[in-house]
């Protein structure tokens, strides 16, 4: 077991995506127009890009969906056209497109007239957004006070959630009010006050690694983050973060110092031990982020929520071909699943049947098959939800191998790894394995 604390400001990564969408495709010209300022872009791409997305608006000024996300936790809440219509206008505006613009202008009078009846957090949020950067003070009260009224004030930290957000979502909307607050003519010190009780609450959402749950949401955090970051940035000051362990006073003491030679640095100590009790120190005047993390190994639980995989094995004993059932199936919150990848490995001395890799391929929901060395992985294109999908797969033994052990078959999420399941397999015939 390892604990680890770190003090450190946040940083922005950058994502570039393919585009593959509508929304992803507003996501990427987004991105690609704030990297021109540290990385060659070609102007042309973000420009055809532009023209493409402006052409797909509609009489009224709203946009058209078009495209699939092959990712749906990308997805974020973007699930109508309204919600699609004012993160395009959001991308827009950031690209420094005004609102004298005839497609924002219009996009804009479109979110107007939808803006009074809205029942949706993340809509909310992301058009209070909007209106904040197109300056529309008078809106963005009103979208804000509303917003307001809906939040999860805690222990000095706000949020927002609702019985059907998941936590990833709850970060991206808490995102976009901080977004809203922080983007005016000009912030006060009410504003700032209120921004860092959802700063507070962001940062403790935060994993070791720096990112969220999803790509969509540690996007959205990290903008508002850093930009909260610029907004109460100061050259000046300097902070000591002193950790001890009250069990160990003297030898179990850490600190750290935050001062401007480091301010944008990341700083990182193992504790001493897991057990005890801990005391964190702070005196200076510089902001600090502290995270405190906890990494141990817990056994594989036995009951699986989301993704399920099953083996059954038919084999006449004294013969060489073993038959595999295998059957996948989804239980989670989503109506179906991204790609996903079944993982089966080869008992030892067994090889896969050459015309049962082929049947696979044609196979209806299976992308591709791929051998990879004694492991065959089935790229199946997604899974609908409670309905379980079987595939048939032979294997021939080779090699006679005695106290074989079982085989692992797993299946896991091609965009999200650690949603995933297993389970073992073995030889009907094979002579139980002595201990």
């Amino acid at each position: 077991m390892t604990i680890d604390i770190s003090v450190s400001f946040v940083s922005l990564h950058h994502l570039l995506l393919f585009l593959v969408c509508l929304r992803l495709t507003a996501f990427v010209v987004r991105c690609f127009s704030k990297a021109r300022a540290f990385v060659y872009i070609d102007p042309t791409k973000i420009t055809l890009s532009r023209t493409w997305l402006m052409s797909r608006q509609k009489d009224d000024g709203c946009f058209r969906p078009s495209g699939e996300l092959f990712n749906n936790r990308m997805k974020g809440g973007v699930s109508d056209d309204v919600t699609l219509s004012a993160y395009i206008t959001a991308a827009f505006l950031e690209m420094n497109m005004t609102e004298s613009d005839s497609v924002v202008e219009r996009s804009l009078s479109c979110l107007k007239n939808h803006s009074e009846n809205l029942e949706n957090l993340y809509t909310t949020a992301l058009m209070a957004y909007v209106f904040s950067l197109a300056g529309d003070t008078e809106t963005r009260a009103q979208l804000l006070h509303r917003l307001s009224s809906r939040a999860t004030d805690e222990g000095g930290q706000v949020h927002w959630s609702s019985s059907s957000s998941s936590s990833s979502l709850s970060v991206e909307i808490s995102s976009y009010v901080l977004l809203s607050v922080l983007t005016a003519p000009s912030v006060g010190v009410e504003d700032l006050s209120y921004a860092s009780k959802i700063v507070r609450w962001l940062t403790g959402q935060q994993n070791p690694y720096g990112g969220f749950q999803s790509t969509q949401d540690t996007v959205v955090a990290l903008q508002a983050l850093s930009l909260y970051s610029a907004v109460v940035y100061s050259p000046d000051g300097s902070s000591t973060v002193l950790v001890r362990d009250l069990n160990r006073p003297t030898e179990g003491s850490l600190s750290f110092t935050v001062e401007p030679s480091n301010k944008l640095l990341y700083q990182e100590r193992p504790l001493g031990g897991a057990a005890g009790q801990y005391s964190v120190e702070v005196t200076g005047s510089a902001c600090t982020s502290i995270q405190v993390s906890l990494f141990y190994n817990v056994p594989v639980p036995s009951e699986v929520r989301t993704l399920g995989v099953k083996v059954e094995t038919q084999m006449e004993c004294g013969g060489s071909v073993l038959q595999l059932l295998l059957q996948a199936e989804y239980g989670g919150e989503q109506n179906s699943t991204n790609m996903v990848i079944l993982d089966v490995k080869m008992l030892s001395g067994f090889v896969p049947h050459e015309a049962s890799l082929k049947n696979l391929e044609s196979e209806s929901g299976v992308d591709r098959v791929e051998r990879n060395e004694d492991h065959i992985l089935l790229y199946i294109k997604e899974l609908s939800k409670d309905v379980p999908v079987s595939f048939r797969l032979r294997l021939v033994e080779e090699i006679q191998v005695q106290s074989l052990k079982p085989a692992v078959v797993r299946i896991y999420d091609y965009y999200q790894p650690s949603d995933e399941a297993e389970t073992e397999y073995t030889s009907p015939c094979a002579a139980p394995n002595k201990h």
